[in-house]
């Protein structure tokens, strides 16, 4: 394969994916609410079993924006199309982790949290052929970092509404750099020849 043809396959999936925007859009609601868990006055361990929770929601409320975006979760015939499903499953990898903190320190669950969901999106930079995915994902976990040793108890809300924000910027630019793609297509030709 060369290298042309991998790039027109990722191509692809960014055009017929939407960049992934129905994905990030359902993530940028959840995190709102997210934010709206962590700034009520209950404990971590609280707060951290709702966010378990609430994040059970990321699947129906992702298959309810595709259908807004009209988005296309299954390429038929772009063999790239099932790594999509193995860069989000890589994450669960990092779930013994989390657990961990939930059981031991849940004030920094939200920290780890956060950090996990926002370094995960960096492979969807090659999947996508999309550099807006590597540099937010650098800018959330970084910025989580930050945000996570200069805040209190009483402030850790801070950071899913961090996460929500940036969410937001990253789907304005992934939605606007599909727009574009989308555009320089010959109308009605795929974009792999």
């Amino acid at each position: 394969m060369h290298a042309q043809d991998l790039t027109d396959l990722k191509l692809e999936l960014s055009v017929k994916a939407k960049n992934g925007v129905d994905f990030i859009a359902a993530a940028t609601l959840l995190w709102v609410a997210i934010a709206f868990i962590w700034a009520q006055p209950n404990s971590p361990a609280h707060r951290g079993f709702l966010t378990f929770c609430l994040s059970g929601l990321m699947m129906p409320l992702a298959f309810g924006f595709s259908k807004v975006f009209r988005t296309t979760w299954t390429v038929k015939g772009n063999p790239l199309q099932p790594l999509g499903l193995w860069l989000n499953v890589a994450q669960l990898f990092y779930f013994p982790f989390l657990v961990f903190i939930y059981l031991r320190q849940p004030a920094y669950f939200i920290l780890v949290y956060s950090v996990i969901t926002g370094a995960h999106l960096f492979p969807y930079a090659w999947f996508y052929h999309e550099k807006a995915y590597a540099v937010l994902a650098g800018v959330m976990a970084i910025g989580c970092l930050v945000i996570g040793l200069n805040t209190s108890g009483a402030t850790l809300y801070y950071l899913p509404a961090f996460m929500a924000g940036a969410l937001a910027v990253l789907g304005s630019v992934l939605f606007a750099s599909y727009q574009k793609r989308a555009a320089q297509l010959p109308s009605g030709a795929p974009a792999v020849a």
